[in-house]
């Protein structure tokens, strides 16, 4: 069993407020994922959970258990960094084994954890390789494998695949949610690619500034978005954002009007993921008009940037086999029931 449970966490460094009011609880066996932008104080939250860095003021629990003055070696969790951090003298066998060694774990039963974890990160091969004979995602297959050997009852990563190729990016976090799969063991990961966040969560928490704007499953966080910041961080490409007048059921956008169900009325920021948009003929009701002024081939699909009114650009994200033409003329139609309304000044959502 590991419960993590944060309260009223506020972090500062000199007069910087790195975290403020943070509260958030992680149950046992759960994956969470803190994304946010550079500075948002995601890792930052991470290092306090492990230790590495004292809150300002609030309460970091583990199992019920304060964590106030406790060190990091006493709270049973293994850190994975952005960078791999092995050490370069020593052979994967023995960068495996260095842990277990010092606390005076008997020989025989590290040697059979170091084999079943190299076993089961397919680096048995590599066991009398030092680092620098070894590639980027093998150094990092590594470094987590060493964080296995421990055992730990919670698993915290650092950014672990940000330094690699996109290729290799894939093929690790395919392997890390395998393995919390099988391990079963509390997972807390920080990263500021969405892609990651949305694949590998149970529940992501979005950050910003040091504050949380909101926590939810993946899916709730991309089919209802509680804020403008967090429509425009998840998805890819990003939800268009674009400036509307609601009235009476109506929105008017540029000189076009979209029916609606929303019944209230002044400016709203209308929001639309791209493949949201139906393309449909010339003379469709519902459907607005806009000019194709780039075409972005992506392999399954193809992304369409337009102009509506020649000022206000969205994205279009459409079949590979439907032809466009750059410059070419559209009537789109978004789903109805896909339309995300936010106030403007304060970026809540509205419907």
């Amino acid at each position: 069993m590991a419960e993590v449970k944060i309260k009223d966490v506020q972090k500062k460094f000199g007069s910087i407020l790195a975290l403020d009011a943070i509260d958030l609880t992680i149950h046992d066996n759960e994956f969470v994922v803190l994304v946010g932008p550079s500075g948002s104080g995601k890792s930052t939250l991470l290092r306090i959970i492990a230790g590495l860095e004292r809150e300002t003021h609030g309460t970091v629990s583990i199992n019920g258990e304060a964590m106030a003055g406790v060190a990091p070696k006493h709270r049973d969790v293994a850190m994975v960094f952005q960078s791999h951090a092995l050490y370069p003298h020593m052979n994967v066998y023995d960068n495996l084994a260095f842990n277990q060694r010092i606390r005076g774990v008997a020989r025989k039963q590290v040697d059979d954890k170091v084999r079943e974890v190299a076993e089961r990160l397919e680096i048995t091969d590599l066991l009398k390789r030092r680092p620098r004979q070894m590639s980027g995602g093998q150094r990092q297959r590594v470094a987590i494998g060493r964080a296995l050997v421990r055992d730990p009852q919670i698993f915290l990563f650092d950014e672990p695949l940000s330094n690699l190729d996109a290729e290799l990016r894939v093929r690790l976090r395919t392997e890390i949610k395998r393995l919390h799969r099988e391990l079963q063991r509390t997972s807390i990961y920080v990263t500021h690619d969405q892609v990651e966040a949305m694949t590998l969560a149970d529940r992501v928490v979005v950050l910003r500034d040091g504050r949380i704007e909101q926590i939810g499953e993946p899916d709730t966080l991309y089919q209802r978005p509680a804020n403008i910041f967090v429509a425009g961080f998840i998805g890819s490409p990003a939800m268009n954002l674009i400036a509307a007048e609601a009235s009476k059921k109506f929105l008017h956008i540029g000189s076009q009007t979209l029916a609606t169900e929303f019944e209230g009325s002044g400016a709203v920021t209308l929001g639309i993921r791209p493949e949201d948009f139906l393309l449909e003929g010339p003379d469709t009701p519902g459907t607005i008009g806009a000019q194709v002024t780039l075409i972005e081939p992506m392999g399954a699909d193809t992304l369409i940037f337009c102009l509506i009114d020649g000022r206000l650009e969205v994205s279009v994200r459409l079949p590979r086999h439907i032809r466009i033409a750059d410059g070419e003329n559209l009537r789109l139609k978004p789903r109805r029931d896909s339309l995300h309304l936010f106030d403007p000044e304060s970026g809540q959502r509205l419907n």
